[in-house]
């Protein structure tokens, strides 16, 4: 079986055993997503049977599935404006083989949901087939359904704001919150919780664009900006508190904003029961997700060490370099002319090398850029070159359960014992 059919099985397999509640409109017994909701009679057809007919006689086809956010975006424009099955019908990916399959990469090539296929051309679609990113997709929908239902005010500065924030500096970094370490790293940022930290920082930068009055961000009516942010608001309100327990997870006015919709709007309500189903069901009780994730299931629970006090200058110690991530000073019981260590300020669970895992490539690789550059200098007593060492546990002969590079030199070294 080819790696592309097989990821398409396991996908199905997956879903297969997905038990999704009727109260979000989906029926796993069939296969068929269904809304029972009247503010839509769209669908979304599970089933991966029949793959020689043809998928749709709609005009458009939106392949995606109900946990994807991005996509959720889309769905709630096509329920806000009732849209027919004839106008967008809700297909998984799965009947195209999966998101590897060479037929659904055709639609998207990065292999990411959504997709829309462009199946009635009009003179607003110019002769596209298919679009693939979500925001491209929901404003093509905007334009071709512009008389129908909600305008989602396409022109509103404040609601391009909020969903331009939002494509750039959130979806980007997202998998911060439920991506498994060989997915880093996650945009400009190498680590995970750099990159949830950044996240949230943009959550709050967001808050700043809302308006003041009005159940949406731009005010009474509903936005393009609401249909962006909400599904991603329902990621961060699930998933960060599973990383900090220590506050709430949404700022204060974009909380009340996001209570607010799922509450009292009927179709935000169905986006985040759609999302939740799939992220308890399946991700959280049945693939156990973040078991395996660091700073959610494992964390860096290792006692403190010496080095802690000598980072937080509780200590004294001769430092030599530092930045943001490293610090490096001269060993108290030196055992050459010049003997430097170089530690990460952070242990982040680096208490010795065996620990080391994708989450720490990048700062792994600081301490050896350091290192080197430790071991250029001539006013520290090195000369030509210098032997580079990491203890790793007691028969390496490690003291301190804090990741440590010891660079020594200053002398001709001996060979290795």
């Amino acid at each position: 079986m080819s790696s592309t059919k097989s990821i398409g099985v396991f996908i199905v397999l997956l879903l297969s055993v997905i038990d999704i509640p009727n109260v979000s409109g989906f029926s796993s017994a069939s296969k068929v997503i269904t809304s029972s909701s009247a503010t839509t009679s769209t669908k979304l057809t599970m089933s991966s049977s029949d793959a020689a007919a043809p998928l749709s006689t709609s005009d458009h086809v939106l392949f995606d599935l109900p946990v994807s956010n991005n996509g959720a975006r889309v769905r709630a424009i096509i329920y806000k404006k009732q849209l027919s099955t004839q106008d967008v019908e809700i297909i998984s990916p799965m009947r195209m083989g999966g998101l590897k399959s060479l037929e659904y990469l055709a639609l998207s090539p990065q292999g990411l949901m959504p997709a829309l296929s462009i199946q009635k051309q009009t003179p607003l679609a110019n002769g596209m087939k298919h679009l693939s990113e979500s925001d491209t997709i929901a404003r093509y929908l905007l334009a071709e359904y512009a008389g129908v239902g909600p305008s989602f005010q396409p022109d509103n500065p404040r609601s391009n704001q909020i969903c331009r924030w939002h494509d750039v500096y959130l979806t980007t970094i997202q998998g911060c919150l439920y991506k498994p370490a060989s997915r880093l790293p996650l945009g400009d940022y190498a680590d995970r919780k750099s990159a949830i930290s950044a996240f949230q920082k943009n959550l709050k930068v967001i808050e700043g664009f809302m308006s003041d009055e009005g159940m949406y961000l731009c005010g009474d009516e509903v936005s393009l900006a609401d249909a962006s942010l909400f599904p991603t608001c329902i990621f961060a309100n699930y998933m960060l508190p599973k990383f900090d327990s220590s506050q709430p997870p949404l700022p204060p006015k974009l909380n009340t904003w996001f209570d607010n919709l799922r509450t009292n709007d009927s179709v935000f309500a169905k986006i985040y029961d759609e999302i939740m189903d799939t992220l308890v069901t399946s991700w959280e009780e049945t693939n156990h997700r973040w078991d395996s994730i660091w700073l959610a299931g494992q964390r860096d629970e290792a006692p403190g060490t010496i080095f802690d006090k000598i980072v937080a200058k509780e200590i004294p110690a001769t430092i030599v370099k530092e930045d943001e991530h490293i610090l490096a000073f001269k060993d108290i019981n030196p055992v050459a002319p010049a003997h430097i260590l170089v530690i990460p300020k952070d242990r982040n669970g680096l208490t010795n090398l065996r620990k080391a895992s994708a989450e720490h490539t990048d700062i792994l690789g600081r301490l050896l850029v350091a290192a080197g550059e430790i071991a250029n200098d001539s006013e520290l007593g090195f000369g030509d070159g210098a032997r580079v060492v990491i203890n790793d546990g007691y028969d390496g002969g490690q003291e301190v359960y804090h990741i440590h590079v010891h660079v020594l030199g200053g002398k001709k070294m001996g060979p290795m014992a």
